[in-house]
């Protein structure tokens, strides 16, 4: 599936610059925050594999888009605060933009099934 590859792909990124802020730029807080969340969108994506049902299926990407969200802000937070640069924040927002809106596209999909049976 190319949702559970891009999010994997995402989290390599996100553990990336986790690294960088920790050991380049002596940022322990935020960093730490954004590892939590900009992992967890693919750990609730992969567990999603294994639901228990359609609405737990959606309930499981739902809290990915919550975890997308609060990874987005702490991107900007690091960027405002310049810890991260603008060429860096597009880049990785990009592709943040991209995975939710696999997400998205996902969930709308399931409700549609779920509507049907």
């Amino acid at each position: 599936m190319v949702l559970k590859e891009k999010s994997l792909d995402f989290a390599v990124r996100i553990v990336k610059l986790y690294k960088l802020l920790r050991e380049k730029k002596s940022e322990y807080v935020m960093s730490k925050q954004l590892l939590r969340s900009g992992t967890s969108i693919g750990a609730n994506i992969r567990e999603s594999k294994h639901a228990e049902s359609t609405l737990d299926f959606i309930h499981k990407l739902a809290i990915s888009q919550k975890e997308a969200s609060e990874t987005e802000y702490w991107l900007i937070l690091l960027h405002r605060t310049e810890y991260i640069s603008k060429a860096e924040f597009n880049s990785i927002v990009s592709d943040l933009s991209e995975l939710q809106k696999m997400v998205s596209a996902s969930i709308v999909t399931m409700k549609k099934k779920l509507k049907k049976t």
